[in-house]
């Protein structure tokens, strides 16, 4: 394999990145049409790049990047449901997951007869459940879902249900367990009745010691909380790609809902690891959902490199990773329903680009994914920003945020004004920071003498040129955040194909599996 170090729009960015840049304070106020010229739209999403440290010059060659390093083909080839997970010798196509109905995709009718007819199963489960015709073994309808599954199986449904939580049933109540520490299963379980309790088991393996420690713990408390032996199965669900695996432990088959094992767990909410959040926000929603993906898919398949939103969004990462040397990534949405975004990106990304060795199996030749971390961006400002304003690190940001309001409260415009006027400060202070010189010469307007004012500025001056993006969701609907989740799904991808690495194997996290599980064997004697 040729390494990406090799393209020649490798050598020209790494000439670029060494040669001087304007500083964004002198760029912006003299870019008029910077802000226009550097904004994408794309399935409700607005991108504003305009902040990132890149010039017209950059841009080309990363593009030319990209075209060299073949993304638009090796694109192809996924949607396509070629193997590219070479390690595993799998196809990748949790895209088809969201695939129109009323066509076949590239991928094949098998493939979209399968998906259809779970799908099918999932709505028709969801919309019984919130009718109140799934019944406990005593025929009292469910009340209370509790979802057991960690990594994929938990992150996804959990971060879409909070992101949608203003379309939930307000009879049904979803509860997500993912940690096998008991305290985390019991503070859920202590207020349910058994009876009204439904825990749906997400599996892929159906063999991962986290989640089956807690299912058994589940199917304890059942029988604990008066639920005769015989009729636990009334209680359970189960979500796998291994169904036998299920059934041996006593998973009825109508109530094994099925994904397959070209569905990686962090890419896997389409599928019926979903099940939790189509209960929540009902089938229609769900379905919406899907089509706010597929809607971004599409424009990743025809849009070209230069107009193309995840791609415009990778490229403008592999700058800040490749040659501006900046090794971490803050995500700060700024519409506290999307408080769990930023882990649910940051397996996605850590998860998938994490890695030292090329598709080929040589080791590495360049720096691959960042360290992605964040959280809500009004919190951080009262914690974490403080570094990325006057630390000693370079951050980029990615900064999340809402234009349109739905909360019903008799002040939530107002709220929602503090918040986007706060975003939008915090990403212009970062771009522009303030220079000593400046900071000296307003301390001194402000009636400090000379002497103490230089003594001050350099506590009160700010770097600033730190690299974001502006993401603008028009609303935060279902499908909105599908089309934000399948943007950085397709970005994580873009980046992967450059760097030339595996994006859908984790071999880092078998290893930690399957030395616990030779220890547990050697604890046993």
């Amino acid at each position: 394999m040729t390494p990406p170090t090799t393209l020649p729009a490798w050598a020209q960015l790494q000439s670029l990145a060494g040669a001087a840049q304007p500083h964004l304070r002198d760029v912006l106020p003299a870019d008029h049409g910077r802000a226009e010229r550097m904004s994408l739209k794309v399935a409700g999403i607005t991108l504003d790049a305009s902040r990132q440290r890149v010039s017209p010059a950059i841009q080309q060659a990363l593009v030319a990047l990209a075209d060299q390093s073949g993304v638009a083909a090796q694109r192809d080839a996924m949607f396509r449901g070629e193997r590219i997970n070479a390690t595993e010798d799998r196809p990748v196509l949790h895209v088809a997951l969201r695939g129109d109905p009323l066509h076949t995709g590239p991928w094949g009718a098998e493939v979209q007869k399968d998906v259809q007819r779970e799908l099918a199963r999932i709505c028709d489960f969801a919309e019984a459940l919130r009718a109140g015709t799934v019944l406990g073994h005593a025929g009292d309808a469910i009340t209370d879902i509790v979802n057991i599954g960690i990594g994929g199986s938990d992150l996804g449904p959990r971060m879409a249900a909070d992101a949608l939580a203003h379309l939930a049933h307000p009879g049904l109540r979803v509860h997500y367990v993912s940690n096998p520490d008991a305290w985390a299963l019991w503070s859920v379980l202590r207020g349910l009745d058994a009876r009204r309790t439904l825990f749906i088991v997400s599996s892929k393996t159906f063999t991962t010691q986290e989640t089956l420690t807690n299912a058994a713990s589940a199917q304890r408390w059942l029988t604990d909380h008066g639920v005769p032996a015989d009729a636990v199965a009334r209680h359970l669900v189960a979500i796998t790609a291994s169904p036998a695996q299920a059934a041996k432990l006593g998973y009825a088959a109508e109530r094994t809902f099925l994904f397959w094992d070209w569905v990686g767990g962090r890419y896997s909410v389409w599928s019926a690891l979903g099940l939790p959040l189509a209960i929540a926000i009902g089938s229609e929603h769900f379905r919406l959902f899907l089509a706010g993906a597929r809607a971004m898919d599409e424009h990743f398949c025809s849009a070209p490199l230069a107009q193309n939103l995840p791609v415009q969004l990778a490229l403008n990462g592999i700058w800040n990773r490749n040659f501006l040397g900046l090794p971490t990534h803050l995500i700060v949405p700024y519409a506290s329903r999307l408080v769990r975004f930023t882990p649910f990106v940051q397996q996605m990304d850590m998860e998938s680009n994490g890695k030292r060795t090329h598709t080929d199996g040589s080791a590495a030749s360049v720096d691959t994914g960042p360290i992605v971390w964040g959280g809500l961006g009004i919190d951080g400002q009262h914690a974490y920003f403080q570094l990325i304003h006057q630390g000693r690190h370079t951050v980029p940001v990615d900064f999340i945020g809402v234009q349109n309001e739905d909360t019903p409260l008799p002040l939530a415009a107002t709220h929602h004004g503090v918040v986007n006027l706060n975003l939008r400060a915090q990403a212009e202070a970062m771009a522009r920071g303030r220079s000593l010189a400046d900071t000296q010469a307003l301390l001194q307007q402000d009636g400090m003498g000379e002497a103490e004012a230089k003594a001050m500025a350099g506590h009160r001056s700010f770097e600033g040129n730190i690299p974001s993006h502006i993401l603008w969701l028009d609303r935060l609907d279902p499908a909105r955040l599908g089309a934000l989740i399948a943007l950085y799904e397709h970005k994580v991808f873009t980046q992967a194909a450059i760097w030339r690495i595996n994006a859908y194997d984790q071999w880092g996290v078998e290893l930690g599996k399957t030395m616990a599980k030779a220890m547990e064997r050697q604890a046993a004697g």
